[in-house]
């Protein structure tokens, strides 16, 4: 194949011809002499097959911020080869520069570094890497057919974790956790504690908490100390259903679910509770759970990675299958998904008794700050502005009765801004923890 020094050299040979009594002659000869020169220097590039390619570099990333993948490029061939090559990679990875040369002496080796910057988390593959060997005088080149360049691509596929901003609140979530367990273990016993362990009675105890038996064993007065229960179950439930598409800000409400389930997995797990992750729509996407609790978190956040919001209606009736049929055990269920009326009405309600039954039943949901905003009328409305405005203050209206319907039935709802969401979740584990009523 040629480049685009051909056209010049051809370009150059041009205002000869007109030199010359035989224009024609003369241009079929300036072209057979640059053809002739291209395929000489095809002819002396240096072979693809003898090239080696290898990867490594990162394997996982959080959303926002970069990684760096090395790809390094290995001459096993007995001549020179002069690289032109294009490392691609989908386009949410942020992949850059995606184009790279190189002059590979025999047996040399060259290491070339893509930066990326993906733009959605989940899987982000590299798809192709074309390598292109160039002539000494630049007038062509080798190149092999796409297939041969896929068949030699080295497999890598960057996973990028989702984005995580509750955890700028982290370090005051666990801060409030360790005051539950102190506060608990100094005021004696409470509904749903477990014991913990026997001290010498100091003044101010309760005198409730005191054990007579261990009290006459020791010769002195003993009390017993309590904790909050431990290896809890919590369960977070992401609904990946159509409503989970919708955009909050810049982005799906299911990004800021996934949010808030991180911060809440990071405390129980934090807490020795077990957590456990279930994600569907019409059908059950991820399902989590068992594991020890070094590896349960990165596992929680492996498998959140590949969450994305699907076109389809949640089947809460799968919801119901999984954790009336299978869990016997009352666990913490947080239900993460919208309060919009219909999906709400036809799914979720007449499940809810039921569920409310065996566990104690979280419903969150996040809010969008765009509704709130339409719903304020402006000082110079015109009629558009109050229909506009009468129509969000519907929805607000239609949300608030879910919530009140969703309260009577025995869940804890949690409704909040997107700004505030993830922090308000972790306030109600927080005091469910401490009131001992997980």
């Amino acid at each position: 194949m040629i480049t685009h020094r051909f056209a010049v050299l051809l370009a150059l040979g041009l205002p000869f011809t007109a030199l010359t009594p035989q224009p024609w002659y003369a241009l079929a000869v300036i072209v057979a002499a640059a053809v002739l020169l291209a395929l000489l220097d095809a002819g002396l590039a240096g072979p693809l097959t003898g090239l080696r390619l290898r990867r490594d570099g990162d394997r996982t990333v959080w959303l926002g911020a970069t990684a760096q993948v090395r790809l390094t490029v290995a001459n096993t061939g007995p001549r020179t080869v002069r690289l032109h090559l294009r490392d691609s990679w989908v386009p949410s990875a942020g992949a850059g520069p995606l184009s790279h040369t190189a002059v590979l002496s025999e047996g040399g080796e060259h290491t070339l570094t893509t930066t990326l910057t993906p733009t959605r988390h989940g899987d982000r593959p590299a798809v192709r890497v074309t390598l292109r060997s160039a002539g000494p005088l630049g007038l062509a080149y080798r190149q092999r057919r796409r297939t041969w360049n896929e068949r030699h691509t080295p497999a890598w596929t960057l996973r990028v974790l989702p984005r995580f901003p509750s955890r700028r609140v982290l370090p005051e979530k666990l801060a409030r956790l360790r005051v539950v367990d102190g506060s608990v273990v100094t005021r004696g016993r409470g509904h749903g504690t477990e014991f913990d362990a026997l001290r010498e009675y100091v003044i101010g105890d309760d005198v409730r908490s005191i054990d007579w038996r261990a009290s006459a064993r020791a010769h002195d007065v003993v009390v017993r100390t309590w904790r909050p229960e431990r290896d809890r179950r919590v369960v977070c439930v992401l609904d990946t259903g159509r409503t989970s598409a919708v955009l909050i800000g810049d982005a799906p409400r299911l990004d800021a679910s996934i949010d808030a389930a991180l911060l809440l997995s990071v405390l129980a797990t934090r807490a020795d509770d077990r957590v456990d992750l279930l994600a569907l729509d019409a059908t059950v996407r991820t399902r989590i759970e068992g594991g020890g609790h070094r590896t349960r978190l990165p596992r929680l956040i492996d498998g959140m990675a590949s969450l994305h919001p699907q076109l389809a209606e949640t089947d809460f009736t799968v919801l119901g299958q999984e954790m009336l049929r299978r869990d016997r055990k009352r666990a913490l269920l947080v239900i993460f998904t919208a309060l919009d009326t219909a999906p709400m009405i036809a799914g979720l309600l007449p499940l809810l008794p039921r569920l409310t039954a065996r566990h104690k039943v979280i419903v969150a949901a996040v809010r969008d700050p765009l509704v709130s905003r339409l719903a304020e009328l402006p000082a110079n409305a015109g009629p558009a502005d109050v229909h506009r405005a009468a129509a969000a203050q519907r929805v607000l209206a239609e949300r608030d009765r879910v919530r009140d319907v969703l309260a009577h039935s025995g869940a804890t709802v949690v409704d909040a801004d997107a700004d505030t969401f993830a922090g308000r979740v972790a306030d109600v584990y927080l005091l469910l923890k401490a009131s001992g009523r997980l």
